[in-house]
């Protein structure tokens, strides 16, 4: 997700603005429970790259709101440990939507998966690798010889670990990874990690819990690229066009109203999300997220959009730092067809 500056630049459309851009279907949807349909929904699983946390909150609160509902769609979210896991978990037929990053997408690719991504979900990038103040690390070069958590190895938080020690010159055979989970800031604390490979939400849920002064290196102003993607299987994307321009418009709607209000996604969040037992930090973990899912281009063109120039230019990244041996044609990836307003 290509960082720019905060606030300014994150394009917070008014929640008027916002609410209209949730169309018939979605303002249906807000207004109490829709009437139960008379034929059987079709189902969409989602495969994430995480447990059902709050991160994820427009995929876990239909049951409230009834965005998927209003599609005729039965929504089923499958966990995952990361990016690499939502991806294996579409090939093998358990899920019908993917939940994860660029460079697990990269990854997949240069193994000859077909696949197709067809949302942005997140066009910041919200990646960093984060190290205590008194440990002298301030850039990547400083990583060689140290330990670094990461969520898990088929994580983004890898693949983007690897941008920033490739860029610097350094090979993972540099430094130890070290598989931490989601909650990789108790073992930075703990100093059983030097640095530790998170995203803007982990940093902030570290800094709730007393992590201290850190340095922060953000992968975005390396590789301004999106974090997250919807992508699915060539097959599924040929054959099932109609189902999925009907989830893309349900998960829209979710996101217009997570962005348009907050406070009510941080209330459902607490009883939806596995980790959502902190309202307050709900809060902060959905604002950060509205703020990634927005982007100049999303602000032109709308929620989902997706910049192919950008995913382009981080797949040859990849290539020449030799994570990725084949020339991708992003072109040929990229679906743009089956956004909401196509």
């Amino acid at each position: 997700m290509k960082k720019t500056s905060n606030a300014s630049l994150l394009y917070h459309p008014t929640r008027r603005a916002l609410l209209a851009a949730l169309g018939a279907s979605g303002l249906a949807a807000l207004t109490a429970h829709p009437p139960a349909l008379a034929q059987a929904r079709d189902r969409v699983v989602v495969a994430g790259w995480s447990k059902p946390i709050s991160e994820v909150t427009p995929l876990l609160v239909d049951e409230d709101k009834g965005f998927y509902r209003a599609q005729n769609l039965a929504l089923e979210y499958l966990p995952g440990a990361g990016g690499g896991d939502a991806i294996r978990n579409i090939l093998s037929g358990q899920g019908d939507v993917a939940f994860t990053d660029p460079g697990s997408l990269f990854a997949a690719l240069d193994k000859g998966e077909k696949l197709r991504a067809i949302y942005d979900i997140y066009p910041q990038n919200v990646f960093n690798v984060v190290a205590l103040k008194s440990s002298g690390i301030s850039k990547p070069a400083d990583l060689k010889g140290k330990r670094i958590g990461v969520y898990s190895l088929a994580s983004g938080t890898r693949q983007n670990l690897l941008v920033l020690l490739h860029q610097a010159g350094l090979a993972e055979s540099d430094v130890t990874i070290v598989v931490t989970g989601l909650l990789n800031f108790a073992p930075l604390m703990q100093g059983q990690v030097d640095a530790t490979a998170a995203t803007d939400t982990g940093l902030a849920v570290g800094r709730l819990r007393g992590l201290g002064e850190v340095n922060v290196i953000e992968v975005g102003k390396s590789l301004p690229v999106s974090s997250d993607l919807f992508v699915v299987r060539e097959e599924v994307y040929q054959q099932k066009k109609p189902l999925l321009r009907r989830f893309l418009r349900a998960y829209r709607d979710a996101s217009a109203w997570m962005i348009a209000q907050p406070e009510e996604a941080a209330r459902l969040a607490a009883v939806r999300a596995i980790d959502g037992s902190d309202p307050a930090l709900n809060l902060t973990i959905i604002k950060l997220r509205n703020a990634s899912s927005q982007s100049a281009l999303t602000a032109r063109q709308g929620l989902g959009a997706l910049d192919l120039a950008s995913l382009q230019q981080a797949a040859d990244v990849y290539r020449k730092l030799g994570m990725i041996e084949k020339p991708l044609r992003m072109a040929e990836v990229v679906a743009t067809d089956l956004l909401p307003g196509r």
